[in-house]
């Protein structure tokens, strides 16, 4: 159902109802006349219509637009205006189904109580009005974020598997000279990266099972290339697997080791991925490798390459919001340590 056919489905479904129940509580009292139905039903008729007329006015005018100090007076006077109106409105109804009392029903305190109750159904009527609005308004706004949010992820994901891709080739090229069979290896190992790439390129999370095990493809790999200058250390809890994470998130943060890391350093060097889960029921990675960050050396790199570091920081708040966290920092003169918590659960673009 759209906004218009929901607004005249409660306009006329509410105002019919408010007739009914009118009608109810004077059955209570005494028997009612069919003049007395055409006199309610006919007020619930100028009610409706004159909520309308209120609401037309509303939207005519931009009243949306308006701050709170500008729309409370506005809105104050329309009721005030709509109540005197609804009063008058009754006394001719009335007078036209030849239902009036001028004894009875001319009185100031009756007139009063009349303009009162007039008040207050339209202070009511305007107050729903304006919650639907302003929740169908913020309903809205958080469809046009997640939007929002779901363009930029999809354009730092396209940003990765070009980057990644580059540097599996160059491992492969180094390979085809040196040692044949060993380039033959490794181009199966990645074709198995590049299909699991292609598989996953659309989904916000995956597998823990499956990401890391393209990780390891990829530190095989790397391996054949480094040969006795890479070590690989793996220490991954059972628990880990229960855990999905965003598509070559890990993936990168190792790439970025030994881009980095192990390939600056004559010796190589070591990579050393734990995963376990946290007290918080979060899954903490740290992945561990030779090397050191140098201040701003490093930060003007990240801010060139536009991908790695800065891609993961913003692929994990787009997907997580503030549940996730990432730091990076030097230990131990010796090492780098990337420390990710992911939470169990997405909450941001679910």
């Amino acid at each position: 159902m759209n906004k218009t056919r929901l607004y005249w489905f409660l306009q006329i479904f509410g105002w019919l109802g408010f007739a009914l129940i009118n009608l109810f509580f004077v059955s209570l009292e005494r028997t009612i006349s069919s003049v007395q139905i055409g006199a309610f039903f006919s007020v619930a008729g100028f009610y409706l219509l004159s909520t309308h007329s209120l609401r037309y006015i509303i939207k005519k005018y931009g009243w949306f637009n308006l701050g709170f100090i500008q729309l409370l007076p506005n809105t104050l006077l329309a009721v005030a205006a709509l109540s005197i109106l609804n009063t008058i409105a009754q006394i001719l109804i009335n007078l036209i189904f030849d239902t009036l009392n001028p004894e009875d029903d001319f009185r100031l305190l009756v007139i009063s109580v009349t303009i009162f109750v007039s008040f207050l159904f339209y202070s009511l009527w305007v107050m729903l009005y304006f919650l639907f609005h302003f929740l169908d308004n913020y309903n809205q706004s958080l469809k046009y974020q997640a939007k929002i949010n779901e363009i930029q992820l999809n354009h730092l994901k396209s940003q990765l598997n070009p980057h990644f891709i580059f540097n599996a080739l160059n491992s492969v090229r180094a390979l085809v000279d040196e040692d044949p069979s060993k380039a033959k290896l490794a181009i199966t190992q990645l074709s198995n990266i590049l299909r699991f790439s292609l598989m996953m390129d659309k989904k916000r999370t995956i597998d823990f099972e499956n990401e890391i095990n393209t990780v390891k493809d990829y530190l095989n790999l790397e391996t054949i290339r480094f040969e006795e200058r890479l070590q690989v250390k793996y220490d991954i809890e059972p628990s880990a697997y229960d855990y999905k994470i965003p598509p070559m998130m890990l993936q990168t943060i190792v790439e970025n080791g030994i881009k980095h890391g192990i390939s600056n350093r004559v010796k190589g060097g070591v990579i050393e991925i734990k995963c376990r889960e946290g007290i918080t029921d979060d899954l903490i990675i740290q992945v561990k490798n030779s090397g050191q960050l140098k201040g701003q050396t490093f930060n003007k790199k990240k801010e060139r390459e536009g991908h790695g570091i800065n891609n993961t920081v913003q692929r994990l708040k787009l997907i997580y919001g503030d549940r996730a966290s990432f730091k990076i920092y030097n230990s131990d003169n010796e090492f780098v340590v990337t420390e990710i918590k992911i939470p169990k659960q997405n909450l941001t673009l679910g």
